[in-house]
């Protein structure tokens, strides 16, 4: 039997008539239901007898480990500091068999990897990680602090991740990093990298891309350096946009999850202070609709003094915007029925499968999901590096 979603049609209300009648017309949802689950099946048999092997470092929720398995390659080891992000992944069955370290990565002994590689006949190895990034979200910061690769940052891994490179020689690897890093005051801080990883005889491509791009709904820009001992001939291939397959929906994605069986104290709004002023905002829109400038004709804000994403509702037949590992309790994305998303609902817009399992209280959880790299969107990174093995 087909499933029947229905809309809070209050959410409707704001809606510029001549909008009104095509969203209702285009909304054809019926029985599609997590697509990603049928995208992310998994052959554990397969995977069991991979010759192609992955160590990830700065593993979080595993993110870039499920990408791995999706590109059918078998996860050895996780490390991470943060013990729920290393209990999120014991849980996860797909991972059961692995060995896992919750540790800082300065205290670890990276020999220890020799025993795993020799244990599982490895044949070939690759390293995955993304490495904290917050050092990069101040533009100028390693040029004012005159402190490339952030030797003394505690915050910046990307040297510990270079010399897990150096220590474990795998072949190839791949670093995930923001977008900003290629902001040009960090540039420094970007050839630094490269000319390590050309010094250690790895050929290299630097990828920017955005999820949208590759079947995720969700617009998350990142950067990737992937690397090769051999001279690398393929690069990631996009799979939705202009001449491709359209842009996934986020509805599409998480309707089933509007339901009542699925409610989170954490997401209700009533009685909160911008519960009317959240009301009043369409699908698709922020805070502006309630200014001068989008002239409103009695202003409850003013435009540019709060963050974009304040009050920021979700557009049903959009991709989502970027899912935050920290958000305030007034910043979007927020779903257009007016509250705050649902775990699952931004698990599902990260494209982890419903059945993988996280570990922590609410807010951990959502620190864990917003710091994941989208296992689809990694999977078309992992699919070239193996390509390019």
């Amino acid at each position: 039997m087909k499933n029947k979603y229905i809309f809070d049609l209050n959410c409707l209300s704001k809606i510029r008539t001549s909008e009104r009648k095509k969203f209702l017309n285009d909304f054809k949802v019926s029985n599609h239901l997590n697509v990603v689950h049928k995208q992310l099946k998994i052959n554990k048999k397969k995977i069991n007898y991979s010759k192609i092997h992955a160590i990830s470092l700065f593993s979080g929720a595993g993110g870039l480990d499920l990408s791995s398995v999706l590109s059918g390659v078998k996860v050895l080891s996780s490390l991470d500091f943060d013990q729920d992000s290393i209990r999120t992944i014991k849980q996860n069955t797909i991972f059961k068999d692995g060995d896992h370290f919750c540790t800082d990565i300065r205290d670890f002994d990276l020999k220890k990897y020799n025993h795993i590689l020799k244990k599982n006949k490895t044949e070939k190895l690759i390293l995955i990680g993304g490495p904290p990034c917050q050092p990069f979200s101040k533009a100028g910061y390693w040029i004012t602090h005159k402190n490339i690769l952030g030797k003394k940052d505690p915050r910046n891994m990307i040297s510990e991740f270079l010399n897990a490179i150096k220590v474990i020689q795998p072949d190839g690897f791949i670093i995930e990093n923001v977008e900003s890093i290629l902001h040009p005051k960090n540039l420094i801080v970007v050839k630094e990298i490269e000319e390590f990883i050309y010094k250690n005889n790895f050929d290299l491509i630097r990828h920017s891309a955005n999820a949208i791009d590759y079947g995720v709904p969700q617009k998350r820009k990142r950067v990737f350096f992937i690397a090769t001992k051999k001279k690398i001939k393929f690069e990631p291939v996009c799979t939705h946009g202009k001449n491709l397959k359209p842009y996934e929906r986020v509805l599409d994605w998480i309707y089933n999850y509007d339901d009542n069986k699925f409610f989170e104290k954490e997401e209700s709004v009533k009685n909160k202070t911008y519960e009317m002023e959240l009301k009043q905002i369409p699908p698709g829109k922020n805070y502006f609709e309630l200014t001068e400038r989008d002239n409103h004709p009695n202003p409850v804000f003013r435009a540019n003094k709060r963050f974009w994403s304040f009050l920021l509702k979700l557009n049903p037949f959009l991709p989502s915007w970027t899912i935050p590992a920290q958000p305030g309790p007034w910043v979007g994305p927020l779903h257009w029925n007016n509250r705050r998303l649902r775990v699952p609902e931004i698990a599902a817009i990260q494209t982890f499968p419903s059945d993988y399992i996280f570990y922590g209280n609410r807010r951990s959880i959502q620190k864990q999901i917003g710091n994941a790299v989208p296992p689809l969107f990694g999977k078309a990174m992992i699919d070239c590096l193996v390509k390019n093995l």
